[in-house]
C-alpha cells in the first residue's frame, strides 16, 4: 500500500479525455502534476528557492522543456546515445510557456522559480506543447508559490473553414492556421500563430473560440486547486520606497523628462545616464561613502523607475519619445544586391533597426535533418536570425543562439513560409540569414522584411510579398494607448509587443507577448487593425524597390534540373554500395539527389555537365528498344558468345556467336576482342536476359577470311553417320537394349 494521498480528476478537452493527478510523484517539488492526454503523458513541477535572490531587479524564472526520446521509442542518436542540450523545438516550447505565465506572478517577486516540464509518454497524435501551459499553471496554483492564475493554452486549426481544437498531429497539414493562444478566465496573455494569409477577422475569431475552451480549463484548475492546493506562502516582495522616488523626481524630474523627450537613442541614452550619475555624486557627497554604499542600487532603481514612469506618462499624453505621431512609422530604406557572391541579399532599415539578409540556394543534400519526438523529417527552408551584441552598442560575447534568437528566428521563418513556391517549381534548399546589424526594436520584424528583399532579389518565386511590424500598448487602470511601430524603449517599458506579419492578402504569422495579466478584445481589434495599415505600408516601400521576383537565378548560385524516374529504378542508379552514383557524381562533377518517389535532382553550375549526367540516367532507367542500335563495348567473352556493354554500365547483353556475322565462325575471338567499340541491334529477351546481334549492323569488324567455316557437303550427316547426334541416340538405346 502507499502511504500518499492522491488527486485525480478528469475533464473532456476536443473530444479527448485529459486526465490530472498530484500527491503520487515528485512530492519534494512545491507543486507536480501528472497530466496525461491520450497517450500523452507530462509531468510538470515547479520549485522555488526559499530566499530573494540578492542584486536581482527581475523575476528570476527558469522554464525547461525535456524532451525523453524514450516517451516515442526512440533511442537517442550519437556517441553517447543519451538527452543532451534540448532540440530547438524543446526551446521553444519553454519560452512559449515562459511568455504565458510570466505576467502572472507578483510585481517584485524576486524568489527564484523552476518549472520543469518532461515529456514522459508521447503518442504521435496529441501535442504535448498543448498540455504545457495547462501543465505549468496547475502545477504553481496547487504549490505554495505565489501565482495570479490560473492560465491555459490551446491550439487552433482552421480546416475546411472549421475551427478546431487542439488539432492533432495528421490535421495539421490540412489546416491553414496553427494558433496557440493562452488566457486567463478573463483575457488573453499569450499569443502565438502561423497562417495561410488569413484575414484579420479570422484571427480574431479562432483567438476567442480557443478563449472559450480555455476559460474551461481554467475553472477546472480552480476546482483542482481547491481539493490539493496548499496554502501560498508570504515572501518579501522587492518594492520601491515612495518618498525616495518623489525626493528624486523633484530633484531632477524636470531635466529627466527633457532627456526623455530626445529623439536619438545614443543622445537620449547619454543625457539619461549623465542627469543619474549626476544624482549618485550628490547623494554620495550627501550621504556619506558608507550610507550611500548601502543605497546606491536602491537610488538606481527608484531612478529607472522615475524614467519608466516618465515615458509611459509621455506616451499616455500622446507624446513619444522620439517626437512621432502615435501611428507613425520610422523611416525605412530598402536595399538589394548588397554583397556580390551571395545567391541574394538585402538591407533592410527602420529608423536605428537594420537587417542584412542573406539567401543562400543549395541541394537535396543541404536539407537540415530534424530528429525529435516526431519521426525524422528533412527541412527544405530554414532561417537563422543572428544577434551580435554590437547591434545595440555593447561590448560582449559571440556565443551560439540563445532562446531569444532561437524564437525571434522562428517567428520570421514561420512568415515567409506560406509564400514560397513549391518543390517541384523550385527545387532548391533555401537558407536565409539575417544578420541585425542594428536594434532598436522590432529586429525579428526587420527581419522578415530583410528576408523578403533577399528572396525576391535572389530569385526565388515567392508568391508575394511579406512584411511585418510591431505594435505596442502602454495601459494605466482604463487608459490605454496602443502604438505602431515600437522602439527598443517603448518595447522594454510598455505592458504589450504584439507583432504581425502578412502580405497585402492576409496575415502570416503572429506574436503576442503582456507583461500585464491580459488584454480585452477591444485593444486587439485595435492592435490587428493598426498592423493591416503599417504592413501595407512597408510592402509599398518592399515593391518600390524590388517589384517582382527576379527570373533569374545569381550566377553564384547552382543550377538544378530534375526528371522523374520509375521508383523501381533507383536501385540501378544507385548500384551495389552506391557504386554507380558515385562514378556518376565522380564522371560529371554534378550533384545528384534521389527522393523516395523517383525525383532525380541534378545540381552544378555547369549546365552541359548537368546534361551529360541526365543523359547517364536516362539510359540506366531506359530500357532497349526492339530492333534500334546502340553502340557498345565488349566487356566478357565467352565460349558461346560476347557479352557487351551499352545505353549505360549497368546493362550488358548478350551476342551469341552465331549472332556475331552473317558466316559461320570457328571462335569469339576472331570476329571481337575485349574493349572493343561495336554496334548490335536489340532483339528482345530471353528469360529477362538482353539479347544483342551484330548480324547486318554496319560499323563492325570484319574476321580474318580463314575464321570463316566453310558450309559442310549436302550429305554431311549421311557420310558421317557417326558424327550425327541423333545416330549417337540411336547407337545408345541399341547398346542398352543388348546390356538388358
Amino acid at each position: 500500500m502507499h502511504n500518499f494521498k492522491m488527486t485525480k480528476e478528469k475533464i473532456e478537452l476536443a473530444g479527448r479525455d485529459l486526465t490530472v493527478e498530484s500527491g503520487r510523484m515528485a512530492k519534494q517539488a512545491n507543486g507536480s502534476v501528472f497530466v496525461t492526454y491520450g497517450k500523452t503523458v507530462i509531468l510538470v513541477t515547479a520549485t522555488m528557492s526559499k530566499e530573494a535572490r540578492e542584486g536581482t531587479d527581475f523575476f528570476p524564472l527558469t522554464v525547461d522543456y525535456i524532451e525523453k526520446m524514450y516517451a516515442a521509442g526512440k533511442i537517442p542518436g550519437g556517441f553517447f546515445k543519451r538527452e543532451a542540450r534540448p532540440s530547438t523545438n524543446a526551446t521553444l516550447s519553454a519560452r512559449l510557456i515562459d511568455r504565458a505565465i510570466r505576467p502572472l506572478f507578483p510585481e517584485g517577486f524576486r524568489n527564484a522559480v523552476h518549472v520543469v516540464l518532461t515529456i514522459l509518454s508521447y503518442d504521435g497524435i496529441n501535442n504535448p506543447v498543448n498540455l504545457g501551459i495547462f501543465g505549468a499553471s496547475l502545477a504553481l496554483m496547487i504549490s505554495d508559490i505565489p501565482f495570479n492564475g490560473p492560465v491555459a493554452n490551446v491550439s487552433v486549426g482552421l480546416i475546411d473553414g472549421e475551427f478546431v481544437i487542439n488539432t492533432k498531429q495528421d490535421q495539421i497539414e490540412k489546416s491553414t492556421l496553427e494558433l496557440d493562444v493562452a488566457g486567463t478566465i478573463s483575457s488573453i496573455v499569450m499569443i502565438e500563430a502561423g497562417a495561410i494569409e488569413i484575414t484579420e477577422d479570422v484571427i480574431l475569431d479562432a483567438i476567442y473560440k480557443g478563449h472559450e475552451t480555455i476559460k474551461e480549463l481554467n475553472i477546472f484548475q480552480n476546482k483542482f486547486t481547491e481539493k490539493c492546493g496548499k496554502d501560498k506562502i508570504e515572501v518579501k516582495l522587492d518594492v520601491l520606497p515612495e518618498d525616495i522616488i518623489e525626493q528624486i523626481k523633484n530633484e531632477c524630474g524636470e531635466d529627466l523628462q527633457k532627456a526623455t523627450n530626445l529623439q536619438g537613442k545614443a543622445e537620449r541614452s547619454e543625457a539619461i545616464d549623465n542627469i543619474k550619475q549626476k544624482l549618485l555624486d550628490d547623494y554620495a557627497k550627501r550621504d556619506g561613502e558608507d550610507v550611500f554604499a548601502e543605497n546606491e542600487a536602491l537610488y538606481k532603481k527608484c531612478f529607472d523607475h522615475l524614467f519608466k514612469q516618465s515615458v509611459r506618462e509621455s506616451i499616455l499624453n500622446n507624446h513619444r519619445v522620439d517626437g512621432r505621431g502615435l501611428d507613425d512609422i520610422r523611416p525605412i530604406t530598402c536595399e538589394v544586391d548588397i554583397l556580390p557572391m551571395v545567391h541574394g541579399s538585402a538591407l533592410f532599415t527602420r529608423g536605428e533597426t537594420q537587417s542584412l539578409g542573406t539567401i543562400t540556394l543549395g541541394t537535396g543534400r543541404d536539407e537540415q535533418i530534424i530528429d525529435g519526438l516526431e519521426d525524422e523529417y528533412k527541412k527544405k527552408y530554414y532561417l537563422h536570425y543572428n544577434f551580435p551584441p554590437f547591434s545595440v552598442g555593447e561590448a560582449g560575447f559571440m556565443r551560439g543562439p540563445g532562446r531569444r534568437e532561437l524564437g525571434h528566428g522562428a517567428l520570421a521563418e514561420r512568415a515567409l513560409l506560406p509564400v514560397l513556391p513549391k518543390n517541384e517549381d523550385f527545387p532548391y534548399t533555401i537558407r536565409a540569414v539575417s544578420e541585425i546589424l542594428e536594434s532598436n526594436g522590432s529586429s525579428s520584424m526587420a527581419t522578415v522584411c530583410s528576408g523578403t528583399l533577399a528572396m525576391m532579389a535572389g530569385g526565388v518565386p515567392i508568391k508575394a510579398p511579406v512584411a511585418g511590424i510591431a505594435n505596442g500598448l502602454i495601459m494605466d487602470g482604463d487608459k490605454y494607448v496602443v502604438l505602431t511601430d515600437i522602439m527598443g524603449l517603448e518595447d522594454h517599458l510598455g505592458d504589450m509587443d504584439f507583432k504581425v506579419t502578412g502580405t497585402k492578402d492576409g496575415i502570416t504569422a503572429m506574436q503576442m507577448d503582456i507583461k500585464i495579466e491580459g488584454i480585452s478584445k477591444e485593444i486587439m481589434e485595435i492592435a490587428l487593425a493598426k498592423a493591416k495599415i503599417a504592413r501595407d505600408y512597408i510592402l509599398d516601400k518592399i515593391v518600390e524597390t524590388i517589384a517582382q521576383p527576379r527570373t533569374d537565378l545569381s550566377e553564384c548560385a547552382p543550377k538544378i534540373v530534375q526528371m522523374k524516374i520509375n521508383p523501381d529504378k533507383i536501385g540501378a542508379v544507385i548500384g551495389s554500395g552506391g557504386k554507380m552514383i558515385k562514378s556518376i557524381i565522380e564522371k560529371t562533377k554534378v550533384d545528384l539527389n534521389i527522393d523516395d518517389d523517383g525525383t532525380v535532382s541534378f545540381s552544378s553550375n555547369d549546365n552541359d555537365a548537368i546534361q551529360e549526367a541526365k543523359n547517364i540516367v536516362t539510359d540506366i532507367v531506359s530500357d532497349p528498344i526492339m530492333n534500334a542500335i546502340y553502340e557498345g563495348v565488349v566487356k566478357r567473352i565467352e565460349v558461346f558468345g560476347a557479352f557487351v556493354n551499352f545505353m549505360s554500365e549497368t546493362k550488358d547483353g548478350l551476342v551469341h556467336i552465331s549472332q556475331m556475322h552473317n558466316s559461320r565462325i570457328n571462335k569469339v575471338e576472331d570476329v571481337v576482342k575485349l574493349g572493343d567499340k561495336v554496334r548490335v541491334k536489340f532483339i528482345g529477351l530471353d528469360r529477362g536476359k538482353i539479347k544483342l546481334t551484330m548480324k547486318g549492323v554496319d560499323g563492325n569488324p570484319e574476321p580474318d577470311p580463314s575464321a570463316i567455316q566453310k558450309s559442310p557437303p549436302r550429305n554431311y550427316n549421311r557420310d558421317h553417320k557417326k558424327d550425327s547426334y541423333h545416330d549417337k541416340k540411336r547407337d545408345y538405346k541399341k547398346d542398352y537394349r543388348k546390356d538388358r
